[in-house]
């Protein structure tokens, strides 16, 4: 079943309050709060992550146009929809202008209640997904999809897909580039949370300071250049999916913090005093022995045993080779144009199931993009894979570079193949990269070709 959202209904008329939370109880969607004023709703909300919020504005001592301003800065993804009177419509439109979702004036109708609800959150996972994709765009690229066929890989599939039911941590072990987190997205999308976010994290890429704050949040003015308060990371993932990538690398001093948080749900932000409360499930990866850590005392123990209530450990590529040309298919159908579809030779497929591929599949699909780039045919052959111990094709000058050369390098190596292929023509060089006359002019500048036409 999917994970219900948590409401708090924040209005002063006890009536009122009841017949709300009983028919919002009623639904299996919602688990539901209730505060009696301002200065209640306030306290709740330093304590718990709601998803959204029904605030009446007329209130004694602590009014809705304060709780809202507090929301907004302290916990922006949560929305508000405002409960009114008629004779409050002016002040109600102001709050969509300090950013409530929407208003509702009394009394209420139950279905509209309920769309509009629905609309919120859909409005909150929006916010969410956008934010998430910010992150995404800076931390990572690369395939977003499982492929394979091998045992081994079905068999890790299978067990995934077994352990996504239940509510146990995670920890998935494996080399780099093997796709783990590619395994944790899956476990999150089969699982009863998969309505709700997955947040991932790195990390191995953030210092003490930043992580401890991207992961907890922190308060304003909690260190310098903090001019607002910020949401944790796990806040955004409440009720879905944390993946704690790199886990092996966190610092002893983040340690203990990290594993208070995986056995009470709770935490404080940076700065802050107030202990908050999520919901959330951990999944973990590292391509370290998290074993071998603890004896080297770079790891804690217990906090080990906390993550790895399952453990799943992906093979290497080189360890399922009938994934190779499967795998390979899949990223030459991705990156190749439509109209100049990219295929392997036989001789080229061999020379790939035979190679050892230190860097699994992350470095499979780096090589078949370098060789898209180097084959002047729409078949891909041994001479155009960049790997120790093939030799480059005939014809083609050697250039004195490392094992693994860039893709400028790699580029400037295949115009100047096909330029000779074309005799030094440029329309019809042009023509087979498929490419302008311009932009090949400009290519030529920039790499100083020779071109003797």
């Amino acid at each position: 079943m999917a994970k219900k959202y948590h409401l708090l209904i924040v209005d002063d008329e006890e009536p009122l309050r009841v017949i709300l939370e009983a028919e919002l109880s009623d639904s299996e969607e919602f688990t539901v709060d209730l505060a009696e004023d301002g200065g209640v709703a306030i306290n709740k909300i330093q304590q718990k992550v709601y998803d959204l919020i029904l605030l009446d504005i007329r209130m004694p001592r602590v009014s809705g146009i304060e709780v809202l301003k507090f929301v907004q800065e302290y916990s922006p993804t949560t929305q508000v929809i405002v409960l009114t009177n008629y004779a409050d419509i002016k002040t109600a439109i102001q709050t969509i202008k300090m950013g409530a979702y929407d208003f509702l004036a009394k009394p209420y109708d139950i279905e509209e209640l309920f769309n509009t609800i629905h609309r919120a959150i859909e409005r909150r996972q929006l916010f969410i997904d956008n934010k998430l994709m910010k992150n995404e765009l800076n931390r990572k690229g690369g395939a977003s999809d499982l492929i394979g066929q091998s045992p081994a890989f079905l068999r890790l599939v299978e067990s995934a897909t077994r352990f996504a039911q239940s509510e146990s941590f995670i920890l998935i072990q494996g080399a780099s580039g093997t796709g783990k987190e590619l395994i944790a997205n899956l476990i999150h999308r089969r699982s009863p949370r998969s309505n709700r976010p997955f947040v991932a994290v790195n990390c191995a890429a953030l210092t003490d300071t930043l992580l401890e704050s991207e992961l907890f949040g922190h308060e304003k003015g909690a260190f310098t250049n903090a001019y607002s308060a910020k949401q944790g990371l796990v806040e955004v993932a409440s009720g879905g999916s944390l993946f704690l990538d790199e886990v092996g690398d966190i610092s002893p001093a983040i340690q203990p913090k990290l594993l208070r948080f995986l056995e009470t749900g709770e935490f404080r932000r940076v700065g802050g005093t107030n202990l908050l409360t999520v919901d959330v499930r951990v999944i973990s990866a590292t391509n370290k022995d998290l074993r071998e850590e603890v004896r080297a005392g770079r790891f804690r123990e217990d906090l080990l045993y906390r993550l790895n209530v399952v453990t799943l450990d992906v093979p290497p590529l080189k360890d399922r080779p009938e994934d190779i040309p499967v795998l390979a298919d899949f990223f030459l159908m991705r990156k190749s144009r439509p109209a100049h579809q990219k295929k392997l030779s036989p001789a080229a497929q061999d020379v790939l199931m035979h190679y050892d591929w230190p860097g699994n599949v992350r470095e499979l699909e780096h090589i078949l993009e370098g060789a898209m780039l180097l084959s002047a045919s729409d078949t891909i052959e041994p001479g155009d894979l960049s790997l120790p111990g093939v030799r480059p094709a005939a014809g083609i000058p050697e250039v004195s570079a490392p094992s693994s050369p860039s893709l400028e390098q790699m580029e400037k190596e295949h115009i100047e193949r096909v330029l000779h292929q074309n005799g030094f023509n440029r329309a019809r060089t042009a023509a087979a990269l498929g490419i302008s006359k311009k932009t090949l002019y400009l290519k030529i500048k920039r790499y100083a070709l020779r071109v003797e036409e």
